[in-house]
């Protein structure tokens, strides 16, 4: 949940105030990564899920404050838009009956939408890009009220000296446009996961986290279209990567570092090292003053929220006020259901738990640079993308996923000692979907194949499945 700041409009010396205190902060947190003084009351659970308002033609519905009212929930709260809204659950240790419980907790909230949007005549959906948006519905007049959005906005432009953004996307077809605003951002919403850890196992599962991308995001992909066109399996990816296209500093604000990416590199020693790019090779966006301690961490967690590396490290802060490690798993979409959503969970847990524990650390037998590419290959291909994997061996991804993951992640959530029906309820989702090669995004083209390029019925046919709550392997045409 991102915090709310006093005002949008900023001066130089705001900026040279708070990048003082963001270095003391920052120097304060290396001592705490020396001392390992973080949490070891893991591993702990959570997720949010991000979600559309859809009127009566299935299209953006901006009325989320008048849904927020009715709510009066501190789990749910607003987004970028007026038509998006966040859904989060409460974290948990992760064993047992963990997953089934995040799907009770999730599937409560999401009911509690549905009943407060039908009560405004409008309609919840969880999809990560919304086939009906259209680009004139991306403005600022259906930007949050929330300060930090108008001024992320205004700090964006300002960095990009007034110039408005281009989105130019290779897929199936080809999507060219320019952009004014930062509302691009908010047709992209998301699953995102969240993996409590110690400090001493944080950079294996950080790294594992990276490794394990291109596979969960190749076994949910559900973001086919953008405006009409179809362009990637997960459009969700260079969307948002493009959305905020503004990088680092010393002559290079459009680069190389870009404040959405999969990052720089592997962690080697410490997780510090991320944290440390943040202050060393990123501008402040949100230069606003806090009237706290820099043991609350306040300047170095707002900056690292306005840098979106797709598996982020968070820093958090236990009942007791124990600072704790977190790491936020941002590459998987929203949707097409909660129980898909849950699946893609467990997915996630069970593969990178298995890989952050095994003997050999699988970021010495696979680069940086083949899991970034893998990662873009399979947004781009999904279940047809050629994975190179830690044997060596290029592949497709559906076969690696059936042969070699899915037992991969079957062993991570024994060792979690996650329920085993529940583990493989989960898992026997994903099995079925891939073995189905039906991801949410080849469920909306084939249906696209079918009935037309008609987008306002297509969402329409997703809202009308996800009623069913079935998992979409099921929901035929």
């Amino acid at each position: 949940m991102g915090d709310e700041i006093s005002r949008s409009h900023f001066t130089s010396a705001d900026s040279e105030a708070f990048e003082q205190r963001l270095a003391g902060e920052t120097a304060l947190l290396k001592c705490w990564f020396d001392e390992r003084a973080f949490s070891d009351v893991v591993p702990v659970c959570g997720l949010e899920l991000e979600a559309w308002l859809i009127d009566d033609q299935a299209r953006p519905a901006a009325v989320i404050q008048a849904l927020l009212d009715r709510l009066d929930d501190p789990m749910v709260v607003p987004e970028l838009a007026k038509f998006n809204v966040e859904l989060n659950v409460q974290p948990q240790a992760l064993n047992s009956l963990a997953l089934s419980r995040l799907q009770q907790e999730l599937q409560q909230t999401w009911e509690r939408c549905q009943s407060a949007a039908a009560g405004l005549g409008v309609r919840v959906l969880m999809t990560g890009i919304l086939p009906s948006a259209q680009q004139q519905d991306l403005t600022l007049n259906n930007m949050s009220a929330m300060k930090r959005y108008r001024a992320l906005n205004e700090q964006v432009l300002r960095l990009r000296n007034g110039q408005p953004l281009q989105l130019d996307i290779h897929g199936r077809e080809h999507l060219n446009i320019l952009h004014r605003d930062v509302m691009l951002e908010s047709a992209t919403t998301s699953l995102q996961v969240h993996l409590k850890v110690s400090p001493d196992q944080v950079v294996r599962y950080y790294n594992a986290a990276q490794i394990v991308s291109a596979l969960t995001l190749a076994a949910s992909t559900n973001s086919p279209y953008l405006f009409g066109r179809e362009l990637w399996e997960e459009t969700r990816i260079p969307l948002f990567e493009q959305s905020v296209d503004i990088g680092g500093l010393g002559g290079a604000a459009r680069g190389p570092l870009r404040r959405v990416s999969f990052g720089s590199g592997y962690a080697k020693e410490s997780l510090f090292e991320c944290f440390a790019e943040n202050q060393q090779h990123f501008p402040v966006l949100l230069p606003t003053a806090f009237d706290e301690p820099d043991a609350a961490m306040r300047y170095v967690r707002l900056h690292n929220g306005t840098i979106w590396r797709w598996n982020r490290p968070l820093i958090g802060f236990d009942d007791d006020a124990t600072p704790h490690l977190r790491i936020e798993h941002r590459v998987l979409p929203s949707g097409p259901t909660v129980v898909d959503c849950i699946a893609n969970t467990a997915f996630f847990y069970g593969l990178v738990h298995s890989l952050a524990t095994c003997e050999r650390a699988p970021e010495l037998q696979l680069p940086f640079a083949t899991a970034r590419d893998n990662f873009y290959t399979a947004a781009r291909k999904g279940l047809d993308a050629q994975i190179s994997w830690l044997d060596g061996r290029k592949q497709p991804a559906q076969s690696l996923l059936l042969d070699q993951l899915l037992p991969l992640a079957a062993c991570g959530l024994d060792l979690l000692e996650i329920d085993a029906q529940d583990r493989d309820f989960y898992l026997g989702i994903i099995r079925q979907r891939i073995h189905n090669g039906c991801t949410g995004s080849r469920w909306q083209r084939a249906w696209v194949a079918r009935h037309g390029n008609d987008m306002q019925l297509l969402t329409e046919a997703i809202y009308e499945r996800q009623q069913s709550r079935e998992p979409v392997h099921d929901w035929g045409m």
